[in-house]
């Protein structure tokens, strides 16, 4: 049935003579006058949307982090346990140790829209950052994605290295060379997997014995022993100083350690290396008797130096969030992060402020045992 404003249907038996005759002469029906505004009005309003559709779906040079998943250091992923230990007596371990994560849109796993970054504006739990500030530029995914990847095994290794060193549990460490940039003041003099023996005539046992010889001789050339292929080859080294103003040896350097035991850690889909304090927390709890948590549920992130010292990360506002939506109470902050902790702590959370495993540790142990943890450190604004 075809029906028309202001006038019945032409096949309408009710129509009267005159609105038959209109029909009949228009052969069908007679045609209106075409409002040209109207037509106008609606054409460019299709327009205004198709447009607006368009805008919020473009791509923005934005990443877009939110609360991620939480994971338990002394429970399971997937069905096996987060941290193995083999030839080490081994404890079974209560409460949770939670380390925490963050969901990162945009960038080089791909560009998020308009629409996407202005919703994570206004929403209190995720932030919204420039792609620069957090990758640099030209990076691809797979670059990315290896870069994270080597930044969990180097944090892993240094969470076992400083968990036994809290333990008093001897182990080999060395520093080797693992790259020369093209401005090095040491090219041509080191190579790429020579390990560092000593500086001046002291013994290179960490990174701290080489900083400080090369601060105390104040651009003075310095004697380096190295091994390589087996012989020890000196050489003379005249320090460079940097933009910090620092004097270096102008070498990347990674240590290479030495376990009395092996100590897997089992993570699928997780990178950085942000996770380093919660795995040594994890690893003391698993080797020594007794629950380190209390049977609480603790969480907390920062890196972790072979020495305990724990560092800043990224995105702590979200995974004190994630933390607390995965049911932890108490939550273990690097110092270096405090000025991005405060106003942003969720409710029900307390949250401790720790500069080295030692301090961690002594939170954890403190909460386990039931005690006032009110005169734990807290982050204050400066």
């Amino acid at each position: 049935m075809t029906v028309t404003q202001g006038e019945q249907p032409a096949s309408d038996p009710a129509a009267g003579p005159v609105r038959g005759r209109r029909a009949r002469l228009a052969g069908i029906r007679a045609p209106r006058k075409r409002n040209n505004r109207s037509s106008a009005m609606l054409v460019s309003g299709l327009l205004a949307v198709a447009l607006g559709i368009t805008a919020v779906s473009l791509p923005v040079p934005y990443v877009v982090e939110s609360p991620g998943p939480t994971f338990n250091t002394i429970g399971q992923d997937n069905g096996k346990p987060v941290i193995s230990v083999t030839g080490h007596e081994t404890f079974p371990a209560k409460g949770s140790l939670d380390l925490t994560t963050v969901y990162v849109d945009g960038g080089p796993s791909g560009p998020v829209t308009v629409f996407e970054a202005f919703s994570a504006w206004l929403n209190g739990t995720k932030a919204v950052y420039p792609q620069e500030l957090l990758f640099p530029t030209g990076v691809t995914k797979e670059q990315s994605q290896q870069e994270s990847a080597t930044a969990m095994t180097t944090s892993q290794e240094n969470a076992i290295a400083s968990a036994m060193k809290e333990l008093n549990i001897p182990f080999g460490q060395k520093l080797q060379v693992a790259g020369l940039p093209d401005d090095s003041a040491s090219k041509g003099l080191l190579q790429d997997g020579d390990v560092l023996v000593s500086i001046n005539g002291k013994p290179i046992t960490a990174l701290a014995v080489v900083q400080a010889e090369l601060a105390a001789g104040n651009g003075k050339p310095v004697k380096v022993v190295a091994e390589r292929a087996g012989a020890q080859v000196p050489v003379t080294i005249t320090p460079a100083k940097n933009s910090a103003g620092r004097y270096i040896l102008g070498v990347l350097l990674q240590y290479k350690f030495t376990f009395p035991f092996d100590v897997t850690i089992s993570l699928d889909k997780v990178g950085g290396p942000s996770a380093g304090m919660m795995f040594a927390l994890g690893i003391i709890d698993t080797v020594t008797p007794g629950d380190l948590t209390g049977g609480k549920h603790i969480a907390g992130t920062g890196t972790i130096t072979p020495d305990g010292a724990v560092g800043p990360i990224g995105g702590i506002a979200q995974k004190m969030h994630g933390a607390r939506s995965g049911g932890a109470t108490l939550f273990l902050a690097p110092a270096a992060n405090c000025d991005d902790v405060v106003g942003h702590i969720p409710d029900g959370l307390q949250v401790v402020r720790v500069e080295n495993l030692t301090e961690a540790r002594k939170a954890v142990e403190l909460a386990a045992s039931g005690g006032d943890t009110s005169g734990l450190p807290v982050c204050t604004s400066n």
